[in-house]
């Protein structure tokens, strides 16, 4: 019973960022059947047949923004086997300040990244008029202005993500050089107490 709450724990932080992927993954799928649903609505205009074609336009926003997202959800997947690796092959534990730092890259990496790609799915389909379909029917112009509105929004969430992925190779690192750090000073140690050790009883035959 000991052994398996000891493994539990050393796998904590694999497990969030496995379940932060899934979550990502969820919205994703949603943002997949929420343009199926729309599409069978409002069957006069092809959505995605006219993004594609406008794909030099605000259009490119939405299809970068959907692969971008798409990346996000695998390197999220992908740091979950970081955390496994460092916390179950490498047993080491994260110190309160890499915890600090984890929980940084964890909320970074999920708020920065899918705001980012949130946000340039909105644009594109707003600056390239689809969302003109809910009040007129049919597929609007396309509003290159309205795309100066996002600039700001993206590269805030932008600066989230970063601040994410950079606290997160922090704390990989500093938790990765002090338990090295620990073990060879447990090593050098062990052979020196045994030599200490062994002199008495040298002495003591003499």
């Amino acid at each position: 019973m000991a052994g398996r709450e000891i493994e539990k724990l050393k796998t904590e932080w694999g497990n969030r960022f496995i379940i932060s992927a899934i979550i990502q993954g969820g919205i994703m799928t949603a943002i997949a059947l929420v343009t199926v649903i729309i599409q069978l609505i409002f069957t006069k205009a092809n959505i995605i047949q006219f993004l594609s074609l406008s794909f030099e336009g605000p259009a490119k926003w939405f299809f970068i923004g959907i692969i971008i997202y798409l990346i996000l959800i695998v390197a999220i997947a992908v740091t979950a086997g970081f955390y496994n690796h460092l916390q179950i092959n490498l047993k080491r534990r994260l110190t309160s300040i890499s915890k600090v730092l984890a929980w940084i890259h964890l909320i970074g990496m999920n708020v920065g990244g899918a705001g980012t790609t949130i946000l340039m799915i909105c644009a594109g389909l707003i600056g390239s008029g689809v969302l003109s379909i809910f009040t007129e029917g049919n597929i609007g112009k396309e509003n290159i202005i309205i795309m100066n509105l996002f600039i700001f929004p993206i590269a805030s969430f932008i600066c989230v993500l970063c601040i994410g992925a950079i606290s997160g190779g922090l704390a990989y690192t500093i938790t990765y050089k002090q338990k090295i750090g620990s073990c060879i000073n447990q090593n050098t140690s062990g052979p020196h107490n045994t030599s200490l050790g062994s002199n008495p009883t040298f002495t003591a035959s003499a």
